[in-house]
């Protein structure tokens, strides 16, 4: 058509249709960012509903097809984030691990390792939004034998963070975990996986004693009691 020149290039020429070139381009360039914030809004909406139904009712009481309804989309939708309600638990389990780790590395450095684990929970139980009331709920998701719930190495992957952040504790400021000693090492690795053994037991105590399983449930209370038993390191004052 005359006047509207051909660049042959295929990008915009100056006389190309706003309508051809620019506003086609732009909304697809936009697309991807839209799409991205509505998974991001529906994923965040089926953890929410899921941790709110766990709370009022129970987990094997709970189907797909209610967490879906409470969030407000479909069965078809709540599969596209999560195999089952089982993954949605591991996955929240997932995510609070770096999580955990980045509260221990925070504590003040006087702190011995368990008590910085100690402290570390009861300041994420206190953070909304971040709570890991996770440590409550499902069948067992932070048990050994997680392989049939898609996630087999769970547990490992939280005491070995547990195990680089005591060990950066036990460290001079600054020192390369390399170079730590057998020693250091070794106590990094013994106290790690006494602390991880001790969220379990929160959670196994909490499992097996039904009058724990009411939305009243403190975790903090849980968590300070677990520590407890480990002693005075354990169960050192603070949070």
């Amino acid at each position: 058509m005359a006047g509207l020149p051909n660049t042959g290039s295929g990008r915009p020429g100056r006389g190309r249709s706003v309508w051809d070139d620019c506003g086609v381009e732009t909304a697809h360039a936009r697309e991807p960012g839209r799409r991205e914030q509505n998974k991001q809004r529906t994923h965040r909406a089926l953890i929410e509903a899921a941790a709110r139904l766990f709370r009022e009712r129970d987990f094997e009481s709970v189907t797909v097809r209610d967490i879906a309804e409470a969030a407000g989309v479909g069965e078809r939708t709540f599969f596209r984030y999560f195999p089952s309600k089982e993954s949605l638990i591991l996955q929240q389990a997932r995510d609070l691990i770096p999580l955990l780790a980045e509260a221990i590395g925070a504590r003040p450095a006087e702190e011995p390792p368990l008590t910085a684990l100690r402290n570390s929970v009861l300041d994420l139980a206190g953070r909304e939004g971040a709570a890991p009331g996770i440590l409550l709920v499902g069948p067992q998701p932070l048990q050994r034998d997680a392989a049939r719930r898609g996630d087999r190495f769970l547990l490992v992957d939280m005491e070995e963070a547990v195990e680089s952040a005591f060990l950066a504790r036990l460290l001079p400021p600054g020192a390369d975990p390399a170079s730590a000693d057998p020693g250091t090492e070794l106590r990094a690795t013994v106290l790690s996986r006494a602390g991880v053994a001790v969220l379990r037991a929160v959670r196994l105590t909490h499992l097996r004693r039904p009058e724990l399983q009411q939305p009243a449930t403190d975790l903090k209370d849980l968590v300070r009691a677990a520590f407890d038993a480990l002693g005075p390191e354990g169960g050192a004052p603070g949070g």
